[in-house]
């Protein structure tokens, strides 16, 4: 009798042979650009169960804030830092923005930086084919517990939330923000279909998106400008 398991697909081959294949669904996530805490930017995300997920809860008057203005750390349900996503402008005659984000808290000695997102740059003579947002480069060793030694880009409308991050060198995509109809703009769904991408490292490529193209004003921004050379 073959093996029973939760994630694992048995089916029966032409010649009588039990076969097993890995099933792994894609994680929904229901994002609300609001933080639960009075007084608070930030996200709200939500599992399929309508359990909390995620969060983002970023003070605009507490010490903390003024420390660390420049970072913004996504937690669990709990509360434990799981990234920090810090932005950055490189000092060039383009002034071309990228986020880094970084595993854990950024503040804490030894973390390591996962990924940089940059925002793509439009020449004077786009192509109306061009649909790409952002490209996606690991750094360092980010082929460890989040995302695989892979680079990906962005592409859609993160504005009408339809927007997918895809693996550079084709093929399906990890990750979807999707629109809920009737909800508005600030509740969209984060589907991630490549467990390689993970949904923490997905949702930290969310919120970089959300500055890019959320029309934050620069007094209600969640991560203002980090001036670098």
């Amino acid at each position: 009798m073959a093996k029973v398991h939760p994630n694992v697909v048995v089916r029966e081959s032409p010649a009588g042979a039990v076969v097993e294949e890995e099933q792994q669904q894609p994680t929904v996530l229901t994002v609300w650009r609001k933080s639960l805490l009075f007084n608070c930017d930030g996200f709200t995300v939500f599992d399929s169960t309508g359990g909390l997920a995620f969060r983002v809860d970023r003070y605009g008057s507490s010490s903390r804030s003024r420390r660390r203005a420049e970072d913004v750390v996504l937690m669990d349900a709990a509360g434990k830092p799981l990234l920090t996503v810090r932005r950055k402008i490189k000092l060039s005659l383009s002034l071309a923005e990228h986020w880094v984000l970084y595993e854990g808290d950024a503040g804490a000695a030894g973390t390591k930086p996962l990924l940089s997102v940059r925002r793509h740059h439009v020449g004077l003579h786009r192509r109306a084919s061009d649909k790409t947002l952002a490209h996606i480069t690991p750094l360092g060793s980010s082929s460890s517990s989040y995302a695989e030694a892979v680079a990906y880009v962005v592409d859609g409308s993160y504005g009408r939330r339809s927007c997918a991050v895809r693996d550079a060198r084709g093929g399906a995509s990890a990750a979807e923000v999707q629109r809920k109809e009737s909800v508005g703009d600030d509740v969209f769904r984060l589907v991630v279909a490549d467990h390689r991408m993970g949904a923490a490292l997905s949702m930290g490529v969310v919120i970089a998106l959300d500055q890019m193209f959320g029309g934050a004003s620069p007094r209600t921004s969640l991560l203002p400008r980090s001036w670098t050379a």
